[in-house]
């Protein structure tokens, strides 16, 4: 859902929706193969699920360690439980990612979008 809203006479874009960002590492060896399990994996995944608008996956290396970052947008909590469980800042895994990550990051982080 979007809104304009006008505040002091300018007109700002408030968008509805939550972020929901993913953070993990691999060895330099397994960059481009995680690369690849995420894209024909974990992609489609997130694409199937009501209620997902788009995400955003960086990556990149620092000091031979690949990190990645996956952003994902969603309409709101509930359908973010639908995906992930009622436990919904628990990071959700993989049976595959043991072969890749060097972590597993517990939590993810969750921030409302407001513009834009």
């Amino acid at each position: 859902m979007l809104w304009i809203n006008r505040f002091n006479g300018k007109v700002r874009t408030i968008i509805n929706m939550i972020a929901r960002i993913w953070h993990g590492t691999t060895k330099l060896e397994h960059y481009e193969e995680y690369t690849e399990f995420m894209k024909s994996r974990a992609i489609p995944d997130y694409r199937k699920t009501d209620g997902f608008k788009k995400l955003t996956f960086l990556r990149r290396i620092k000091e031979n360690i690949g990190h990645f970052t996956l952003i994902t947008y969603w309409e709101n909590l509930d359908v973010i439980k639908n995906f992930a469980g009622d436990d919904f800042e628990k990071a959700k895994y993989y049976p595959e990612d043991k072969n890749y990550l060097l972590e597993f990051e517990e939590k993810v982080t969750h921030y409302e979008v407001f513009a834009e």
